[in-house]
């Protein structure tokens, strides 16, 4: 999985990193009763993978997670699967998931003692060949991923197993040979023969750090790639000689961000060159995260060509709801950039893995999809960890309560088949030519008397299945020569084709923000000058994040800290001023304060302040102070000392002459 999912030091930025743009019904306690749409992927193979990673499953399972059918009656998870279309499981493996050393937290508080059960799904072999007999007598595929690690493995870490520490490398390459081979015949011995494994998981830096660390930081020893190569090639010959005459084990190397062609290729080149024995490219690929299907199909149309091997998106996902189950909070990003989107509904959610299997199956070699964890839900004693609780249960297939979403169906749906009526009121049919229904955002322009405002020529627009794409408008005419300060005028857009008709709001008006970039939106800082932490303070693309716009001024750090984020004007007229920003965030700060100062011409220290008190997400509040300028100048800033672990957003920042 990524590493902006599993590191703990960001959970704390992720809380609730998620939005809807418009009222669709997208809440968790109606998610089971709506109708959806999914439109068949013409020229489906028969034999094109359908997979889920559920490797939660035993931690939800033992703390009393239940599933429920679409009659509403509690089932086994796999044959609840098996009806949805689901062909193939995806199974984690790590190696002895307990705590290498007592873990404390920010306050010095032990949470946790080492050999304890790390928790996040605890999959060991032991854990998991259960669960690999009851997907094989599902009539389930099965592919196990090794992550060579106690814990979780993404770009971002790839921490050694704790029991391989201090090995040379000679040894730790004989101990992931043995390790590879004696865990799948103890899978192989228990009736559940894998049918695919990954030798490693989102290896773009490599794997069992430092040996097979592809690139260090200035100074650190690293194996390298030769040292990466080696490692693999060791994990290769323990699959095969497990395998030994039996039916052909597919071997499978796994990288993240699936949209980012150059990193394939300077994984997969070397890996080509050593004449490295495997089958399966697989592709992490999340919207949010790794850029647009088209990105996505760019990618894996020159793997195809380049490599001649099968290629499988290994991981996927998107929510069906922006709320939060528990309080952990969610790592959920909304993806809405300039051209295209999701809407976090069910119907969205469907449309998210509908497209990313048409995608896959548009590129000779693409076969298969499997998502992310659709069993994960909110149950006590079944987080990321045993001292954390999920940060995935707005990205299940499954309600909050474990009851079957119609989004599930969309593994049938996809060919064309197994339509369903729940008992809940929901249902899920196949269907096409959805129109669009909504505006991702709300037009709003600001124009001076008599002026004519530059309306747009495209519009982002929310389509019946819940997806958005940019669209051709044209604007009812409207005599602009006439307009007076104070008014507000909304003219309606024409679609080609649709009876859906989008508003403009113009605003007349003589004020004029002095503040160039108000919303950040050119991510860059320009004339506002930071006193403070660069780690803590940033500029974040994040939409689920943001008042309008994609960008915000960001705070976040682990520790508490001190900063200033402030900006001068000079030479301005003298007047009373309004400073404005909109702020949201977790609370719990010692102080955030909006001031100015500057602006007396007989006491240059004054300062004039608004406190912030951020009360969570997206509780957005605008706060404003009234600035009588005398100086002819101004500076204005932000003011932060902060907790461990707070969190807030900043956006829309104006500074206007009063008229």
């Amino acid at each position: 999985m990524s590493k902006k999912l599993i590191a703990k030091s960001l959970i704390a930025l992720c809380l609730m990193l998620c939005v809807t743009f418009v009222f669709a019904d997208n809440s968790a306690d109606l998610a089971v009763k709506q109708n959806i749409l999914v439109e068949p992927v013409k020229g489906l193979s028969d034999d094109f993978i359908k997979g889920v990673d559920i490797s939660s499953l035993a931690d939800i399972e033992k703390a009393g997670g239940k599933y429920y059918n679409a009659q509403g009656k509690e089932a086994d998870i796999f044959e609840i699967l098996k009806e949805n279309g689901v062909n193939w499981v995806r199974l984690r493996i790590w190696n002895n998931p307990t705590y290498a050393e007592d873990l404390y937290d920010a306050y010095g508080n032990l949470i946790a003692k080492k050999g304890e059960a790390y928790g996040g799904g605890n999959n060991s072999v032991e854990v998991d060949i259960p669960l690999a007999v009851r997907a094989k007598k599902a009539g389930l595929k099965l592919l196990l991923d090794f992550h060579y690690s106690d814990t979780w493995a993404d770009p971002g870490k790839q921490n050694m197993p704790q029991d391989w520490v201090g090995l040379n490398e000679n040894k730790l390459n004989a101990a992931v040979e043995k390790y590879t081979k004696e865990s799948l015949e103890a899978f192989i011995k228990a009736g559940a023969r894998p049918d695919m494994v990954q030798i490693g998981n989102e290896l773009n830096n490599g794997f069992m750090w430092p040996y097979g660390k592809i690139w260090g930081d200035a100074g650190e020893k690293v194996g390298g790639m030769d040292g990466f190569i080696t490692l693999l090639k060791s994990a290769t010959k323990g699959v095969r000689s497990a395998q030994g005459n039996g039916e052909k084990i597919k071997i499978a190397i796994h990288l993240a961000d699936g949209g980012n062609n150059g990193l394939y290729h300077s994984i997969f080149d070397p890996i080509k060159s050593a004449k490295l024995d495997y089958d399966v490219i697989g592709l992490s690929f999340y919207t949010y995260w790794h850029g647009s299907t088209t990105d996505l199909k760019s990618n894996m149309t020159d793997l195809a060509k380049s490599y001649g091997k099968e290629l499988i998106v290994m991981e996927t996902a998107y929510a069906f709801t922006p709320e939060d189950g528990d309080d952990q909070g969610n790592v959920f990003q909304v993806y809405s950039n300039e051209k295209e989107g999701y809407i976090p509904s069910v119907q969205g959610q469907a449309t998210a893995i509908a497209d990313v299997i048409k995608t896959v199956a548009s590129v000779k070699g693409g076969n298969g999809v499997f998502y992310w964890e659709p069993a994960w839900i909110p149950v006590e004693g079944a987080g990321l960890s045993a001292t954390e609780g999920c940060t995935w249960e707005n990205q299940s297939m499954f309600d909050f309560e474990g009851r079957a979403l119609p989004s599930l169906a969309v593994w049938n749906l996809v060919s064309g088949k197994g339509e369903v009526s729940n008992v809940w009121g929901g249902s899920a049919k196949n269907g096409s030519g959805f129109v669009p229904y909504s505006i991702t955002d709300e037009i709003k322009l600001v124009a001076k008397p008599g002026e004519t405002p530059k309306l747009p020529a495209l519009a982002k627009l929310v389509y019946t299945n819940d997806s958005e794409k940019l669209a051709f408008v044209s604007w009812e005419k409207y005599d602009w020569s006439k307009t007076q300060k104070g008014d507000v005028v909304q003219v309606k857009a024409k679609l080609a084709g649709s009876k859906f008709a989008p508003v403009a709001t113009v605003e007349v008006t003589t004020r004029e923000n002095l503040i160039d970039d108000p919303s950040f939106e050119s991510e860059q800082f320009g004339a506002w000058v930071l006193n403070g932490p660069s780690t803590a303070c940033l500029l974040e693309s994040n939409k689920s994040n943001a008042h309008t716009g994609n960008i915000t001024y960001k705070y976040w750090l682990g520790t508490g800290f001190k900063s200033i984020l402030s900006r001068k004007f000079t030479d301005i007229k003298n007047g009373t001023y309004t400073l404005s920003i909109w702020a949201m965030g977790g609370g719990g700060e010692n102080t955030i304060r909006l001031f100015a100062t500057d602006f007396d011409a007989n006491n240059k220290e004054k300062q004039l302040t608004s406190i912030i008190t951020n009360t969570g997400w997206q509780n957005w509040v605008q706060y404003k102070i009234d600035v009588p300028v005398t100086s002819g100048e101004i500076t204005i800033g932000i003011y932060l000392d902060t907790n461990p672990g707070n969190w807030g957003n900043f956006d829309d920042v104006e500074l206007y002459l009063n008229e």
